[in-house]
């Protein structure tokens, strides 16, 4: 079946129906089940990082594709912020050097920064804590036509605190709720939510976490606390399964993206973020009659 388009000239082709079909049987695969569902709950060790569900075999090959996914998000990227329907916000999810500010300079860094922008979450500061936890997210927020990506996120919320035993389980549970109920909102007035959790291994942690050491120029990478939250790695691993369970939801399911080839981080992201912006059939406003025939000299 030949590649269709969207109703204006300037816009991307879309991938065939069959293609498509296809990506989405693997796509499953990698996401939890929504709650609600009768599916089993998902564990950790289902998921296995250093896969790699949607290479072609060749890195070379994928190197490639990215790029040229990375062309096609600035075209679409330019027909959303046209489109002025949508707002879409990314979450890019993971423990440290799962990739995430590798992921924002690999798929996103061709978009114009007109209607593109990112905010990577820190601790929250002395006037964020004086209000409840999701005040400093839901100001980030996109407009119409805009694109939001987080560097972290909300989610930092229901990992730091329950694995230090800041909250208690029945707090950390009132958080879920209140994130599905946020996220939710969110879903009915127009944004688009895809969540992504970049997941490394253990080992692979190991190596760029010394690599980040080893290397003078990426010092400013590293903080000695790194170490200490690397010692948790069970703990936080069990809190992303229990917040993957709990917050995996019909308006916004999450996908764990095998994350220890960054190659391969980065394609999968790209296709996903690719074939999501397409299925809203985006198009640009309908032309001014008032313009039909002006000559500029």
């Amino acid at each position: 079946m030949p590649a269709t388009r969207t109703d204006s000239p300037n816009a991307p082709e879309t991938i065939p129906d069959k293609t498509a079909k296809a990506l989405a049987k693997v796509t499953a695969q990698w996401q939890p089940p929504v709650i609600g569902s009768k599916a089993r709950a998902c564990i950790m060790a289902d998921f296995d990082p250093s896969a790699k569900p949607f290479s072609s075999g060749d890195k070379q090959q994928d190197k490639a594709a990215v790029e040229a996914l990375a062309s096609e998000l600035d075209v679409l990227q330019n027909l959303f912020y046209a489109d002025k329907r949508y707002k879409l916000l990314v979450i890019l999810q993971g423990t440290d050097t799962s990739g995430k500010d590798g992921t924002l300079r690999g798929v996103f860094s061709r978009m114009t920064p007109l209607g593109v922008h990112t905010v990577g979450w820190k601790a929250p500061t002395e006037n964020e804590r004086a209000h409840d936890y999701l005040w400093r997210i839901h100001q980030q927020m996109p407009g119409a036509g805009e694109i939001m990506i987080f560097n972290r996120s909300h989610y930092e919320d229901v990992l730091v605190p329950p694995v230090n035993g800041w909250i208690t389980p029945e707090q950390t549970a009132q958080r879920y709720a209140h994130i599905n109920d946020f996220e939710r909102m969110l879903s009915e007035t127009g944004s688009v939510i895809l969540k992504f959790m970049l997941h490394i291994s253990f080992d692979e942690q190991r190596e760029r976490l010394q690599e980040r050491i080893d290397d003078v120029a990426k010092h400013w990478k590293f903080a000695m606390g790194d170490l200490d939250a690397r010692k948790q790695w069970k703990p936080y691993q069990q809190a992303y399964e229990n917040l993957l369970n709990a917050t995996s939801t019909p308006w916004a399911p999450w996908t764990v993206v095998p994350a220890d080839s960054k190659t391969h981080r980065n394609l999968m992201i790209a296709t996903l973020v690719r074939d999501a912006m397409q299925k809203l059939e985006l198009r640009y406003p309908p032309g001014d009659p008032a313009l039909e025939g002006v000559k500029v000299i």
